[in-house]
């Protein structure tokens, strides 16, 4: 029985039941948020209350046993420093915590429950972009810094001006440093209130200028963004083409060098089965590699099945691009394509590439022959 225990406690904290766990804490989430909501929503909120608590103390209970798990799992594999410290452990101890903090702290029901807030912090681990974000965020930091050091200064340096230009206009506004800088604030990210307004001619041409000023600084912000975005995604392709390349027997003779330059022009594209991939008689302006999965080829009088390491479609490439079969996923296939433009871009970069897709095109092209039937794509 112990023994029983303690697997099922390594399963859940190690993560082999992610999709059972992650759907039991995304329901004990709505749950736990629900409880601040709906009492708020109806008009007796007392009368509410005596499920909320209940509500409330399940997910408090689910939330802490959840956190207590992982805790114990880390500490019988010499690792509950490390666990306790990490982005994750730290997130589950404010789900598990934050809740009966309020309470101990003399906080009533209706404030303490506010703090179950905290548990939407509990699918930020296991989300991809935000992880992507983070790494951005790292990458980028100096930049974005620079940025924002800069947005410091102008800001700054407008609410002094601002308040020199207008403290005797209106010095109920602008007759304070921190005045100035509200509307500074305000002004330089172009929230504009109209609350406060420069009437001066001087105010008025810094207002004029903090605003264009705002819309600079968060045009590098969100261009700093858009670049480390598009950098990690390029990254983060060809790190999973390049893996997936390795799988495929065609490509494992070539040279590091040209296997990085094959994976820069590869897409990876993933396919269900039976999806029809190619139909006889369409142009074709790319070819496929099958990294993972079965294709089958529909030839007239026949059928063939195409496993990791195949390749077709070069045919419609290298003649009259007139697809001459049709091609659909048998299993679910990871496809690695090769556009024209890029075919033969890499044809003249490799000649060795181009002489072993035309000796296997020629082979391919003989055998039907022999059988009578038409050329596989």
């Amino acid at each position: 029985m112990s023994q029983s225990l303690s697997t099922a406690l390594a399963d859940f904290a190690a993560g082999t039941v992610a999709g059972q766990r992650r759907g039991a804490t995304y329901a004990a989430l709505a749950i736990g948020l629900s409880t601040m909501l709906i009492p708020a929503m109806t008009a007796d909120p007392e009368g509410q209350r005596w499920w909320t608590e209940a509500a409330l103390f399940a997910c408090v209970i689910f939330f802490s046993w959840e956190w207590l798990v992982r805790l114990v799992h880390a500490a019988r594999i010499g690792q509950a420093a490390t666990y306790a410290l990490s982005f994750q452990g730290v997130i589950d101890a404010i789900g598990a915590l934050a809740v009966p903090l309020a309470g101990l702290a003399g906080a009533d029901h209706a404030t303490a429950s506010l703090f179950a807030v905290a548990w939407l912090l509990k699918p930020i681990p296991h989300i991809a972009g935000l992880r992507q974000l983070r790494r951005v965020i790292v990458r980028e930091s100096g930049p974005l810094a620079s940025v924002a050091f800069l947005f410091l200064v102008v800001l700054f340096v407008a609410a002094v001006m601002i308040h020199v230009a207008e403290r005797n206009v209106q010095p109920g506004v602008f007759g304070s440093i921190h005045a100035s800088m509200w509307w500074a604030v305000v002004t330089l990210t172009t929230t504009g209130y109209g609350d406060v307004v420069p009437v001066t001619p001087a105010g008025r041409m810094i207002a004029a200028v903090l605003m264009i000023s705002g819309l600079g600084v968060f045009g590098l912000w969100t261009g700093i963004l858009a670049t480390g975005f598009a950098a990690e995604n390029r990254r983060h392709n060809f790190i999973q083409t390049w893996e997936t390349l390795g799988k495929v027997p065609f490509f494992a003779a070539l040279s590091p060098a040209t296997l990085a330059d094959v994976t820069s022009v590869l897409r990876r594209v993933d396919m269900r089965a039976r999806t029809t991939i190619v139909r006889q008689g369409e142009i074709g302006d790319c070819m496929y590699f099958v990294a993972a999965g079965e294709v089958e080829v529909e030839l007239p009088t026949k059928c063939i099945r195409l496993g990791v390491g195949s390749f077709f479609g070069e045919l419609a490439l290298l003649g009259t691009r007139v697809r001459t079969a049709s091609v659909a996923t048998v299993t679910s296939s990871t496809l690695l394509v090769l556009d024209l433009v890029d075919f033969r871009a890499l044809m003249a970069r490799h000649p060795q590439l181009a002489d072993a897709i035309d000796v296997e095109a020629r082979r391919r092209a003989h055998e039907n022959a022999a059988t009578d039937s038409p050329p596989q794509p």
